[in-house]
């Protein structure tokens, strides 16, 4: 079996050798890396076709039954035949004066073996000895048992060992492969990043006012890829002012409000207000159910808890009910839930506050499963907080929204620096807006959305701040925005 190895700095190299050295039909034995190179042992397809079994006219075939013979010591008939196949070999040399006759040495027997023709040699240049030989050998006895032939090769691990060695080549050939797609992506992003660096510049020096705009919306709070978006598609012939009006008149149409409380106060119904931790959950269900107590009095409404987590998380909504003349209801689990829906089914509006937990716990869906498999129809309502930077409100709306959301409140608008994040995320989610919170007094702190206000106000908080953009770095933020928004309408 002539097994070769081939070495090299990577696998492609190695393979290269395989196939100019013992062709494209080589089996590959093992490819395993050693001291920072890959070495690869192959075996030619003829070699490997040749181990299943021996060809006809191989020595194996036919194997010699003098050759299984224990190792004995040459009779006088043997080495004649030897010396004679020696003396043709050899260059004649002069005779000799023939020795004295001696007389012939009695027979002697030989052990049994099996019959085999003479071998016929030339007639030899060397001086004739005179030895008589017998008439013939005595013929292998009937008892004399025959040495098995040599054993066949294991067929099943040679199999083994190439389906082994295919399969490595195969996995090997798959991880090349891969490396090879993630230099290629790597290779395009870098292009399209170089690209639209070169775009940017340049627009930046054809149109000005584009890059006030677009300093404009990252300073209020506005992700780079929207930003991207509005400013491609800003009509041309427009200066600065008219630009941040476009800008702003958009985004208002695609924030999606209420324009009262029928929806939810004269509608009624089942709501649940639902977020992270510290979000205002609690406080945010009782300015609703101050206004529901104003609208229809405290005999149309049932406040519900299922925060039994938190040490004196229900005590908080008992006393809110208290001072409102509500009864709080206290639930565990989906059972008690069903149970206390369907005692409160004769009331006008019910309002469920429930446990805040991260938007990365398991028990999130649990909690939209609980909310779900009531026999009433549950509105889930998403608290906002207007503090939180814009990767994390994204990953709540994405943990809470489930089979969907009615709608959302933004809260801590007091508290927050900038709300084009919040802004951002209702645009790109589409979510419906229902109140603004920006306080923590009952019931006033509590207002309808207005996108018109809320855009201006996102735009005055940060106003002075664009400054901080400076002209080199908005073609480096605006090279890794994403383009595609296809939620945002232009109108």
């Amino acid at each position: 079996m002539n097994v070769k190895k081939f070495t090299a700095p990577t696998s492609r190299e190695a393979l290269r050798k395989v196939r100019e050295a013992l062709g494209p039909d080589a089996v590959i034995l093992s490819n395993r890396p050693t001291d920072g190179e890959v070495e690869i042992l192959a075996l030619a397809n003829d070699d490997a076709a040749s181990l299943a079994s021996p060809a006809p006219d191989s020595p194996m075939a036919h194997p010699d039954p003098y050759l299984d013979l224990p190792d004995a010591p040459m009779d006088a008939f043997d080495a004649f035949d030897a010396y004679q196949a020696r003396a043709s070999a050899a260059p004649a040399v002069p005779a000799r004066p023939a020795a004295p006759r001696q007389p012939a040495a009695p027979a002697v027997a030989r052990p049994a073996l099996a019959a085999r023709p003479a071998p016929q040699y030339a007639a030899p240049a060397a001086p004739a000895l005179n030895i008589e030989r017998p008439a013939a050998r005595p013929a292998p006895q009937p008892h004399a048992p025959a040495k098995p032939a040599a054993p066949a090769l294991d067929m099943e691990r040679i199999t083994a060992m190439v389906a082994e060695a295919v399969a490595g080549a195969k996995a090997t050939a798959a991880a090349e492969m891969s490396s090879m797609m993630n230099e290629l992506r790597a290779m395009r992003g870098m292009m399209e990043t170089q690209l639209a660096e070169i775009s940017w510049g340049s627009t930046q020096q054809r149109e000005p006012q584009k890059a006030a705009v677009l300093r404009e919306m990252l300073a209020a709070g506005f992700s780079a890829s929207l930003a991207r978006y509005l400013i491609e598609k800003l009509p041309a012939g427009r200066d600065a002012a008219d630009s941040l009006r476009w800008i702003k008149t958009v985004l208002t149409r695609n924030l999606t409000a209420i324009a009262n409380e029928d929806q939810l106060i004269e509608q009624g119904g089942v709501f649940a207000l639902v977020g992270p931790t510290g979000v205002g959950k609690t406080t945010s269900t009782a300015k609703l159910a101050a206004r529901c107590v104003m609208r229809h009095g405290p005999e149309k409404l049932a406040l519900i808890t299922t925060d039994a987590y938190r040490i004196g998380a229900h005590e908080q909504l008992r006393i809110y009910g208290k001072i409102l003349g509500v009864m709080v209801h206290s639930v565990k689990d989906e059972a008690d839930l069903r149970i206390a829906l369907k005692e409160l089914r004769n009331k006008h509006t019910v309002l469920i506050d429930t446990v805040g937990m991260s938007q990365r716990d398991h028990m999130v869906a649990e909690q939209i499963a609980m909310l779900q498999g009531s026999d009433v129809p549950v509105k889930r309502l998403l608290c906002m907080n207007a503090t939180s930077t814009q990767e994390t409100l994204n990953e709540v709306v994405r943990a809470y929204q489930g089979s969907g959301l009615a709608g959302c409140i933004m809260t801590k608008l007091d508290e927050a620096a900038s709300i084009g994040n919040v802004l951002d995320v209702v645009i790109r989610q589409k979510l419906n807006m229902f109140y603004v919170s920006n306080g923590q007094r009952v019931p006033e702190d509590l207002h309808l959305a207005d996108p018109a206000q809320l855009v201006e106000r996102a735009f005055r908080l940060k106003q002075g701040a664009a400054a901080q953009y400076h002209d080199g770095d908005l073609p480096l933020l605006m090279s890794g925005a994403a383009h595609d928004m296809r939620e945002v309408h232009l109108g």
